[in-house]
């Protein structure tokens, strides 16, 4: 049992699980997606190492489109990139549950191209729903406990944003009584 739970594939899902947990707890934009980037990076070797190509192709467009998030909002780049995540769907899906990560990538590349604060941090949270039932399927223990804890973080972090947002929104300002 140890020897699989620290075996090289497992390892790398360890090291997406901190960056992703990392990714989450971010309140800045700019911070979340640059760790995003690093815990796609994890995942891709990841789920190369595990055989589940669809996944390894759709973390790959998700680690490339979280760099080009940072420096465009592009409505046209965010459309090339849910396209090309369609069309990798079509070539290299075997199974149903083939097209959780795909959705995911999509519902993703819409949120950091189109959305900010709050709202962005929703919509990846649908997205991590359905890497949980990637994951369990596939049988990556990292990525599962990743994505079941990154519910959580974010979670957590959308209300701490919320909480911020309204403590600002009640403040007087001076002279303003």
């Amino acid at each position: 049992m140890f020897s699989t739970a620290f075996s090289p594939v497992q390892l790398f899902g360890y090291a997406a699980f901190i960056l992703g947990v990392g990714s989450f707890l971010q309140k800045n934009d700019r911070h979340f997606k640059l760790y995003m980037f690093g815990e796609c990076t994890a995942y891709i070797v990841h789920f190369w190492l595990l055989g589940n190509p669809t996944a390894m192709a759709s973390t790959t467009i998700s680690a490339i489109r979280s760099a080009l998030s940072l420096y465009t909002r592009s409505v046209w780049v965010a459309a090339i990139v849910v396209i090309v995540n369609l069309a990798l769907g079509f070539s290299l899906v075997e199974h149903w549950w083939n097209w959780f990560p795909l959705m995911a990538s999509c519902i993703g590349t819409l949120a950091l191209f189109l959305l900010h604060g709050i709202r962005m941090r929703v919509a990846m949270l649908l997205g991590t729903v359905l890497w949980v039932a990637n994951n369990l399927i596939a049988g990556s223990i990292g990525g599962s406990a990743l994505e079941i804890v990154i519910l959580l973080v974010n979670g957590h972090t959308i209300w701490r944003m919320h909480r911020e947002a309204r403590g600002k929104a009640g403040q007087v300002l001076p002279g303003k009584d």
